[in-house]
Parts: structure tokens; C-alpha cells; sequence
């Protein structure tokens, strides 16, 4: 094949596989509200990306003890490695992309002789391995942190609750004065086109997620980076990009340089992606190198090709492992079993663990959690009253950016299970409507308890029946299990003028209440509801209950 077609069928790769990931994360956004009691699934793989992510298996498995359902597709990356080197990270890998088209900006910093020591192996490029290390390390000692840094993490998370969100914000504010104007043929156009973009990437209603704007501003910082540094995040920091540049040591395809043809002209480097230094008299690193195949296009003279079963080079020639040191080494060991104790130092595995962490329905308990969780934010994008959200102190250190409920922005709807058919690693454990038992007709026919994220309580000093005297039953209305959790005591009570009135006062049944957040979300006291949820009850902590079966 003609050397300078690789680089356009290279391309047509990554924008295929980049509009494939965005198109299965758009289609775990929900526009509206399930229907009572049905029972809604997701038909599309959109765990796809995450099952073929070999970084996501081998954490889960160290830190699980076992392997998730799904996973050992990652078979189908990790095996062509052995064979093509880091193919993955320049054809298939979404975030590898946007680094790519956006380190092929116009830029200041890299023009001339700049742009081409830019392209030159790096020392620093080694952080990715010592990140990759310790997380792994981590993963040891029963913790997934190490999926802040997986790249299908970062997009999801990234994309999902932040810059979806914020185009969303966008185009309502383009779109709707739009759709008010008094002129036809603009009011009709602009209601056309956003009824368009509703059905391709916009929701219906605005989402917002807390620490949405914290998520971008990295997001964008990291894209920022590679305006400078060519694809700063795949050669610096990436543990998926080290994991398979440390595989691809064995790959039988690889760069075979022509001395006698090569004049050093440097067009080579003007536009590598690795920073791998297929420069003429320099060794070539094959762990660095992500397979964009531009030098090929680039070299005039030829001098570059790569090859099947090349001849075994000399240390001057290449360089197959990536080029760590003991000291290196050593710190990432130490950084992994270092970090885990420390993030577990606090309270957030302790017996004061945060009232206010409400897990979503089929979560394992939160040791186990932690040590699956990879904070992909798959569950937050696929919940469809928005109701799951990135923690921040909530669950320690440890727990950053893992999901959790939050009853005032959202509840969860009764007959979805949407978050433990997306969770690509188990820590949201695959449940069915049934399971859960929160569906009317379903719950009672089951055996087994209905599945409790926590408990409501009251605050009667805010409660409009016990504080103010007012009739309000709206918690009553909203509790959706049968038979109803929050149920009304009538009471004689003598408002502020001394007349007297019978109120209906709301409590609540523990033995029922199931942590739903409803309550607390229909509240008409929105700034500080007098009903709140706490994980006092939860079905997945045993040290967690507060009822005592008496016989």
C-alpha cells in the first residue's frame, strides 16, 4: 500500500471510532421521565469502549479479585498489540484524538525548530509509567483509583457532565429567543434546527451536575496543554497509553530506519505524535511510538519504513522497553502503597462515614465499591431525572468523583436500573426491576426485601404541618413504593389567630422507606427540605441498619 494513504485511512479511523463513542454516550441521555412502572433498558453497548479498555480489566481485576462480566474483551486490544504496537492509541482511541487535532493546531509555541524539538523524546514522557505503576500498586490494595486517570473515564466524565451539559446551556440561549420572534420564517427555522439537535446530542431539559464546571476546566486545560506539548496527555500522563506501550515491548511491527538514505532533513519530526524520535542517528522508542504512521509521509527520501520480523537492531537503533530506572521504579511502587492508606486515613470508610452519601441502587458495600468504581460517570450520564452526581468530600479522598444521590437536584424513578446495566466494572451490580423492588405489583410478589439506599427523616421545625400549622402533604403524594413509606396522622392544632384545625402531619416507616429521595426533591422548602434522606438503612451495609427484628 502506497505509504502516503496510511495517514488518511489512519484519520477516517479515528473519526469513525471518535463519532462511534460519542454516539453511544449520547444515547445514554434520557430526555423524559419513565413511565410509572415500566421497565426501561439500554439496547446499545455503552459499556463498549470500557470493555475493550485493557487498563479498565487488569484494575478491576487486581482490585476486585475477579473479572466483571464484559471485560475480557479487552482481549481484542490487547492481543493485536502484541503484534502492532500501540495501534490503539494513534487509530482507535477517542481521547488520543482530540489530543491529535488539537496538537495539529496553529500555534505559537511549536513553529519551526520549536515544533520539531517539541516532537522529540522527552525524560518526562517516563510519568505516564510511574503513574501506571502506582495505580496498579493502588489496585493491590483494593482500590480503583487509578480510573481518574483512564482516558474513557476522563471522556465520559468530561464530556458527559460538563461540556454536554454546557452546549445544552448554549443552544438554549441561542434557540429560544429564536423560537419567540415575531417573524415566522426565523421562529420556524429555529424551532426546526433545535428540534433537530434535540434528537441528535440536546436533552430536553437543562442537566446540571455539581463540580460540572471544575470537570470542564480540567477537561479543557488538558486540550489546552497539547496546543504546546504534541498530545501532552498521551505522552506525559495517560496509564492506559503506558500499559500498552510497556505490551507493545514484544510487537513483531516496527520502524526500520535507512541510514544511507536518511539526510537528518528533521521532516520526520514535524509531525510524530509519540515523541519517539524516528530521526535519523537516534534510537527509536517503541513504546512511545502510536502507529499515526506520519513520519512516513513525511520522509522524502524514503528512509522510513515498518516492518514485519525486522532484524534485531543494536541499543543504538532502538530502544523496545520503555526507559524507566529502578528509581523511577521505585517510586511508583512507593506512591501506590503509599496512597492508598492515606486516602483511607479518614472517615469515609470509618463509623462516621457522611450521612449524606446515598449510593445508587445495587452498589456493594463501600470497601467494595471503591475497589471497582473507576469514576467513568457512566450511571451519572445514563440516570434520567439527573439525579446521581459526583461526590467531593463526601466519600473521602478516595471516593472523588464517585457517584452519589443527591435528592434536591434529582430522585430515583422506581423502575429504572439504568446505572447497573451501564457500570462497566460492577460496582453498580446488575439488578432487574424486580430486584430492586420498588415497582408497584413487583415488590410485593418478590420474596426478598426491596433494595434501601437509605432512610428519610424529618425536621419538624421546617415541616409546614408541625412547625407553621400549614396543610402540606406533598411528600405523602410523591412517595412512590406501595405500601407508602411516608403515611399522615391527623392532629388538633391552634394556629397563630387560636383557632382551632385538624392537619394532616406526615411520618415515616422505616420498614418501608426505601431511600428513594422523592421526598425530599418534591419538598416545596427547595432551599433546606424539612424531609431529607440519609443512608441510615441501606440494603448494602450490614453495620448501616437501624430496625431490630423482634420475635
Amino acid at each position: 500500500m502506497n505509504r502516503s494513504r496510511l495517514p488518511k485511512l489512519r484519520r477516517i479511523s479515528q473519526i469513525v471510532f471518535l463519532l462511534l463513542f460519542l454516539g453511544l454516550l449520547f444515547f445514554t441521555s434520557w430526555s423524559l421521565f419513565p413511565s410509572a412502572g415500566t421497565e426501561i433498558h439500554l439496547r446499545p453497548p455503552v459499556r463498549l469502549f470500557f470493555e475493550w479498555d485493557p487498563l479498565v480489566a487488569l484494575v478491576n481485576a487486581l482490585a476486585g479479585h475477579a473479572l466483571y462480566r464484559g471485560l475480557i474483551w479487552c482481549l481484542v486490544i490487547l492481543v493485536p498489540t502484541l503484534f502492532l504496537g500501540r495501534f490503539f492509541c494513534g487509530w482507535i482511541c477517542p481521547m488520543g484524538t482530540l489530543q491529535h487535532f488539537v496538537s495539529n493546531m496553529p500555534s505559537e509555541a511549536k513553529r519551526g525548530k520549536q515544533r520539531i524539538e517539541s516532537n522529540r523524546y522527552k525524560r518526562w514522557q517516563t510519568g505516564k509509567y510511574v503513574v501506571l505503576i502506582a495505580g496498579l500498586v493502588a489496585a493491590l490494595f483494593g482500590s480503583a483509583a487509578l480510573g481518574w486517570l483512564d482516558p474513557f473515564s476522563l471522556l465520559v466524565r468530561s464530556f458527559g457532565l460538563s461540556i454536554l451539559p454546557a452546549i445544552n446551556a448554549a443552544a438554549r440561549a441561542i434557540f429560544t429567543p429564536l423560537e419567540h420572534s415575531h417573524i415566522a420564517a426565523i421562529k420556524a427555522a429555529g424551532g426546526t434546527l433545535h428540534s433537530i439537535l434535540q434528537v441528535l446530542v440536546l436533552d430536553l431539559r437543562q442537566p446540571h451536575y455539581e463540580q460540572g464546571l471544575v470537570l470542564g476546566i480540567l477537561f479543557i486545560a488538558i486540550l489546552a496543554a497539547s496546543l504546546r506539548v504534541t498530545r501532552f496527555w498521551c505522552r506525559a500522563i495517560c496509564p492506559l497509553g503506558a500499559l500498552l506501550g510497556a505490551v507493545s515491548r514484544w510487537s513483531i511491527l516496527g520502524l526500520h530506519k535507512d541510514p544511507a538514505a536518511c539526510d537528518k532533513c528533521n521532516r520526520c519530526l514535524l509531525h510524530c505524535q509519540g515523541g519517539d524520535d524516528p530521526i535519523g542517528g537516534a534510537p527509536w522508542r517503541k513504546a512511545e511510538c502510536l502507529m499515526c504512521m506520519n513520519c512516513l509521509g513525511s520522509c522524502p527520501h524514503d528512509s522510513l519504513q515498518f516492518k514485519f520480523f525486522r532484524p534485531t537492531p543494536g541499543k543504538d537503533m532502538e530502544v523496545p522497553s520503555p526507559d524507566l530506572g529502578r528509581r523511577r521504579t521505585l517510586t511508583g511502587v512507593a506512591a501506590g502503597a503509599a496512597i492508598v492508606p492515606l486516602m483511607r486515613s479518614n472517615t469515609g470508610l470509618g463509623k462516621s462515614r457522611h450521612e449524606r452519601l446515598l449510593r445508587p441502587p445495587g452498589s456493594l458495600d463501600e470497601p467494595e465499591f471503591l475497589s471497582r468504581c473507576i469514576r467513568c460517570g457512566e450511571c451519572m450520564k445514563a440516570c434520567p431525572n439527573i439525579a446521581l452526581h459526583p461526590t467531593l468530600d463526601q466519600a473521602g479522598l478516595e471516593g472523588l468523583w464517585s457517584p452519589t444521590l443527591v435528592p434536591r437536584i434529582g430522585y430515583c424513578e422506581p423502575s429504572c436500573v439504568l446505572c447497573s446495566e451501564v457500570c462497566p466494572t460492577g460496582a453498580i451490580w446488575q439488578i432487574t426491576p424486580r430486584e430492586k423492588g420498588w415497582v408497584v405489583g413487583v415488590g410485593a410478589q418478590q420474596q426478598n426485601q426491596p433494595i434501601r439506599l437509605g432512610t428519610a427523616f424529618y425536621d419538624r421545625g421546617r415541616c409546614l404541618p408541625w412547625a407553621m400549622a400549614t396543610e402540606c402533604i406533598v411528600c405523602e403524594e410523591w412517595c412512590p413504593v406501595s405500601p407508602k413509606a411516608i403515611y399522615v396522622e391527623e392532629a388538633q392544632v391552634i394556629d397563630s389567630a387560636g383557632n382551632t384545625k385538624t392537619l394532616k402531619q406526615p411520618r415515616v416507616d422505616p420498614s418501608r422507606c426505601v431511600g428513594c429521595g422523592a421526598c425530599e426533591y418534591a419538598c416545596p422548602l427547595q432551599e433546606h427540605p424539612a424531609v431529607y434522606v440519609t443512608s441510615i438503612g441501606e440494603s448494602r451495609s450490614p453495620s448501616s441498619q437501624i430496625l431490630l427484628n423482634r420475635k
